[in-house]
């Protein structure tokens, strides 16, 4: 990520005059976009509301909505529907016996390893190294019990200053769990005065200055408020040369942006799968434990009998014997519906990969980077998103000046465009490349325009 590998202006340049549309806002250029687009009928794998769904009243109500709020909650995948309906009919017919035998070959005793492969090929990890189990929060608190480990000299954790609130209050109470004190062992790192994302070099100062205090740095794989994508490799090398633990906060990443967690040797990371991965509101979370640590036994965690031993599991003795890699940080049983949510989400990522999936995102949300920026003058709106597309998945978040902010989400909302707003000033658009089309963004940034014009007069 440190360097832009492509540029999807001047892709843009092109395709427009292969297009022979008379500028970027004609219709024309976004049929032609889309019309080439190799992802565009994964698009009918999801439900969209229309218009009228989302928004009574609004003209065109058979139109189906503009949606670029995945960054919060994904669109419902038909298969989605399927799948959690063979878990009903299978409870009904099978009850408790659908554990072991199950119509459809997904006994519950191994649910999640239904969705564990698929989920690891999204976050670049080995299959042993993933688990899906319970929410995100939890799961960050889980990893934390186990990789935290503070002593006198090494006791502090990093994180980012505007880390999203549940990171920020979990990690906080580990600190106090300890006995320590938020303002003695939490370290928050500030963007440089004036500015509003952080710099990697200031990271890496960071860590340089006070790494032999620090016992976990633990950032966002991207940053929630403004879109930006870390550095998570050379962030996790430089910590970790120091002697830290290094894990990551994959809720904006995952599904959005192509990791690798194996490759770039992260410790542990987490993540939920209602925003990218569609799975469904409060739908089931995941975490990465690197292999290095998959036999690492001797370090203490928060046990649970789901991550006991597959063989002797229902022995039902008391002693723990820990399933090696990610799976022995497992608790209780997964919710089947949650997983049998996820796993029909994840089919529809079976006909794609996160390579091709960021080639349209480069694409798509650099076209909406375009727009904003040619259409729209500095003192309305400014992108707080990085503008290099190596330092932000499909998320750009949108300032507008001069309290004009919940006027125009109000008004946005109204005309059945989906996007969501972050006060004092923000709202975060998001065209996510599985479902989102170039005339979604077209007719965005027109309407957009329109109310710009109302607004601001």
């Amino acid at each position: 990520m440190t360097a832009t590998k492509v540029n999807p202006q001047e892709q843009l340049n092109q395709f427009l005059a292969q297009s022979k549309a008379d500028s970027f806002l004609d219709p024309s250029f976004a049929a032609f976009m889309d019309d080439r687009d190799p992802l565009k009928d994964l698009r009918t794998e999801f439900i969209i509301p229309t218009r009228g769904e989302i928004a009574p009243g609004a003209s065109n109500p058979e139109e189906s909505c503009i949606y670029f709020c995945g960054n919060s909650l994904g669109l419902l995948p038909k298969a989605v529907k399927r799948y959690v309906s063979e878990e009903l009919e299978v409870w009904g017919e099978g009850a408790v016996n659908s554990h072991f035998k199950h119509r459809f070959g997904r006994p519950w005793v191994r649910i999640e390893e239904t969705v564990q492969e698929q989920s690891a090929r999204v976050v670049g990890a080995k299959k042993d190294e993933v688990a899906i189990m319970n929410t995100l929060t939890s799961n960050l608190h889980a990893l934390f019990a186990a990789f935290y480990t503070p002593t006198k000299d090494r006791h502090k954790v990093l994180i980012e200053s505007k880390a999203f609130p549940s990171d920020h209050y979990a990690i906080e109470s580990q600190i106090r769990w300890h006995g320590l004190e938020p303002k003695d062992s939490l370290i928050c790192q500030e963007p440089r005065e004036g500015e509003t994302l952080l710099r990697t070099e200031d990271i890496l100062e960071t860590i340089e200055k006070h790494g032999e205090e620090i016992a976990v740095v633990c950032f966002s794989g991207i940053q929630f408020y403004t879109g930006q994508y870390f550095e998570i490799e050379k962030i996790t090398k430089a910590a970790q040369a120091k002697g830290c633990i290094v894990g990551w906060d994959l809720a904006h990443a995952a599904g959005n942006v192509p990791v690798q967690l194996h490759d770039w040797n992260v410790d542990f990371a987490c993540w939920c799968s209602y925003k990218y991965l569609n799975s469904g509101p409060g739908g089931i979370a995941g975490i990465f434990v690197h292999e290095r640590h998959a036999n690492d036994f001797g370090r203490n965690r928060l046990a649970g009998w789901w991550g006991h031993d597959k063989g002797t599991r229902f022995d039902m003795v008391n002693e723990f014997k820990p399933i090696p890699g990610a799976a022995g940080f497992q608790h209780s049983n997964p919710s089947v519906l949650t997983t049998s949510a996820l796993l029909g989400s994840l089919s529809v990522f079976e006909k794609t990969t996160m390579q091709d999936m960021r080639a349209k995102s480069y694409l798509l949300t650099g076209y909406l980077y375009h727009l904003l920026i040619t259409e729209f003058s500095t003192d309305v709106l400014d992108i707080i998103t990085p503008s290099d597309p190596e330092q932000r998945g499909c998320q750009l978040s949108l300032v507008f000046k001069r309290g004009k902010m919940m006027e125009i989400f109000e008004e946005l909302a109204k005309k059945a465009i989906i996007g969501d707003e972050r006060k004092p000033d923000v709202i975060r658009v998001a065209p996510t490349p599985l479902y989102s089309r170039f005339e979604d963004v077209r007719r965005f940034v027109v309407e957009l325009k329109e109310l710009v014009k109302e607004i601001y007069h």
